[in-house]
């Protein structure tokens, strides 16, 4: 057998295994993520908001949803990612695969593909729940769905990089409680970049959060804070980089040989 026939179905192989992983599991990772969004939507959105006027000329109900679907896409993306690496890391099975003819590249393309599976699932559960709450419907729906696809690689990538460093369980925790999660909380996902001050404004521009919900924004209602070809260009330079840092990691063996 040839290395591109052994790498095609070592893809496959752990593709299926990352997605029967997470749908095994459906009650722990599918559903409390739907609950979640639904609790959003109807506090902020249906009781808080119909107390608040309109943002950005739209339903304070419908400018925020789109920003709640990418949360569910960023977290799940993530999680399932380095949840799944880490666990391959401490039971050692991670080393059968460095020892075989798989390449590393296939390794990452079919962790990443998994953690994007679970991402974009459970992100369009969350956009049909929305259904019950607002009637919106994409104005781009190409826009839409390459940015909650790359939105998904993006983070898949940033929660193998999490995996190969972290040593213990509390480890692959600390990104996404105390970065992942208060920088897409101020990603823009609740309001308007244009109702804050101008330092706070040049502020949150740092914060990659912003291009992304903006972007998916963009595509769900046709209107953003940011240009949509910024929002592409940030995204695509930090596919990029991440997955170049991803690939250094696993042709050096960092964090994964003893």
């Amino acid at each position: 057998m040839d290395l591109i026939a052994v790498n095609r179905i070592a893809f496959q192989t752990i593709v299926r295994k990352e997605i029967r992983r997470f749908a095994r599991i459906w009650v722990q990772t599918i559903i409390p993520p739907s609950i979640n969004a639904v609790l959003y939507m109807l506090i902020f959105g249906s009781l808080i908001g119909s107390r608040i006027s309109d943002m950005d000329g739209f339903r304070y109900i419908d400018f925020i949803v789109p920003g709640i679907i990418m949360m569910a896409v960023i977290i799940n993306s993530y999680s399932n990612v380095v949840s799944s690496f880490f666990s391959s890391k401490m039971q050692y099975y991670i080393e059968e695969l460095l020892v075989s003819p798989v390449s590393n590249i296939t390794i990452v393309t079919g962790y990443v593909c998994g953690g994007m599976a679970r991402g974009l699932l459970v992100g369009s559960l969350v956009a049909i729940v929305s259904l019950f709450f607002s009637d919106i419907s994409p104005v781009h729906p190409l826009v839409t769905i390459v940015v909650a696809v790359l939105t998904s690689m993006m983070f898949s990538l940033g929660g193998l990089i999490n995996a190969v460093f972290a040593k213990s369980f509390d480890d692959i925790s600390i990104v996404p409680n105390f970065i992942l999660t208060p920088l897409t909380y101020l990603g823009g996902v609740f309001y308007s970049i244009s109702m804050l001050p101008p330092f706070w404004q040049t502020l949150s521009m740092f914060n990659p959060m912003l291009y992304m919900i903006n972007g998916f924004r963009y595509g769900i209602l046709g209107a953003s804070d940011i240009p949509i070809w910024t929002s592409f260009f940030v995204i695509l330079i930090f596919i990029a980089s991440l997955g170049t840092i991803a690939m250094m990691l696993l042709n050096r063996g960092i964090g994964i040989k003893h």
